[in-house]
């Protein structure tokens, strides 16, 4: 197993000679092995530990197992203890979940602050097949399907070339101490339910089903490849980014609307999930306005462009506009036009809809947010407010008053955008022509 351990590493350009690894240790057979290995290969490694306060006293015996084992072959040992129940509560995830955040954070913060090249992890190719049939189930792309790879930026995995079975024999014959894990006999799991019931019964159809399996996985990763670099291309030639929006031109997006592996493919690494193909679809032949949150993004129509903003930086967002088209990047707004004032026009009676005096009107403008000590003069009257006690008024929350973005013209606030423009940027009698504003409801 060394030999095809060093073998396995040469072949995908894991390691230099002189590389330093950061082991990542659980107790478990699988990373008592790889730290066996690693340490008869010769790299330099430190040993990572996380005690994730899941398992009572069972945890703890882990974690002094682990960092003995460091003390005994003299290599450097890091560990930490996790509350992962209560991070788990608090950002409003799965324990499973919340413990890969909390280890793979801390794995990167303790590389980087020890100078480790990289983190070994110890998936073998049962876990790697495992990870393929899970998301079969679940339904996914052509990434999905290729699984785990070897080297993901700074993560490692030199054991996917070995079956659970081969490692079982390495660790007999080398007498190996480590701990069992009694939740991986649970069934309860969808990963163990795989491993104990799905797996033996393919084995039956096929008693080389691992070997078969782990050609696929080398195939598919392949073809990800080659798919990868067709849509890179793809997504390079039809969209710009500007740091991190994105802005796609909707004509060109057409060409792919009955191409949904495409369309998936352009926009997967959004956020966006195959089941919000079809929404992503509609906003991209739908009218202005139209938009679409994954699980990272927001992605929105404005008139002949798709935007696309974390979601988490849409609120903090300013955005400086020199000209009437710089509207139409501005995700907030829907659209916006200059019309001549005739006998026959009226006043649009909506908040979303500003209907400003195009001569009060000084580029750049300024769409931000608002903040403590602004003020402006509410539509119908003549003396100034402060935005805050404005917002009180109107009876907004505290999440709400946080959204809340303004447009300001020569240092002065035309517009509390979707709520009331100042009185001073109001359509009069002598206005020849308006500036009208749509924003995002």
């Amino acid at each position: 197993m060394l030999k095809e351990f060093r073998n396995y590493i040469a072949e995908n350009n894991m390691l230099e000679k002189d590389s330093r690894v950061l082991l990542a240790v659980s107790g478990g057979i699988d990373s008592m092995i790889m730290s066996d290995l690693f340490i008869k290969a010769g790299y330099q490694t430190g040993i990572a530990h996380c005690n994730f306060s899941l398992r009572g006293s069972d945890s703890d015996l882990d974690e002094d197992l682990v960092r003995k084992f460091a003390a005994s072959v003299n290599i450097p040992f890091y560990s930490i203890r996790f509350d992962t129940h209560g991070y788990a509560e608090k950002n409003g995830l799965s324990v499973q979940m919340a413990a890969r955040d909390l280890r793979y954070n801390w794995f990167e913060k303790i590389r980087i602050q020890n100078s480790f090249d990289y983190i070994a992890v110890a998936h073998n190719l049962n876990d790697n097949i495992e990870t393929l049939l899970i998301n079969l189930t679940r339904g996914t792309g052509i990434t999905g399907l290729a699984g785990m790879r070897p080297v993901s930026g700074s993560i490692i995995r030199p054991l996917l070339f070995a079956t659970r079975n081969e490692i079982e024999e390495y660790c007999k014959k080398y007498r190996i101490t480590y701990r069992e894990d009694r939740s991986n006999a649970e069934i309860k799991y969808t990963r163990n339910r795989i491993r104990h019931l799905i797996i033996p019964e393919l084995k039956n159809i096929n008693p080389a089903i691992e070997r078969t399996l782990a050609e696929t996985l080398i195939k598919l990763r392949e073809t990800d490849d080659l798919l990868s670099r067709f849509i890179t291309g793809i997504r390079d030639a039809i969209s710009v980014a500007d740091n991190d929006k994105v802005t796609f031109e909707v004509l060109q997006l057409h060409n792919y609307l009955h191409e949904k592996t495409v369309l998936f493919e352009l926009f997967s690494p959004f956020g966006l999930s195959g089941s919000q193909t079809g929404d992503l679809i509609d906003v991209i032949s739908g009218k202005t306005g139209g938009q679409l949150f994954t699980s990272s993004h927001r992605i929105l129509k404005n008139r002949n462009k798709i935007i696309i903003l974390p979601s988490g930086k849409l609120s903090e967002s300013s955005y400086k506009i020199f000209s009437l088209e710089d509207m139409d990047e501005i995700p907030i707004i829907s659209s916006s036009e200059l019309i001549d004032i005739t006998d026959s026009f009226v006043i649009p009676d909506t908040k979303a809809t500003a209907c400003l005096d195009e001569k009060e009107i000084e580029y750049p403008l300024l769409i931000r947010k608002w903040k403590d000590g602004d003020f402006f003069y509410p539509l119908g009257m003549k003396s100034k407010k402060k935005i805050s006690d404005f917002l009180i008024d109107i009876k907004k929350s505290l999440i709400e008053k946080d959204k809340i973005m303004v447009l300001e013209s020569g240092g002065r606030i035309a517009w509390v955008i979707g709520e009331r423009i100042d009185n001073r940027f109001r359509i009069k009698s002598a206005t020849k022509r308006a500036l009208i504003i749509k924003s995002i409801p």
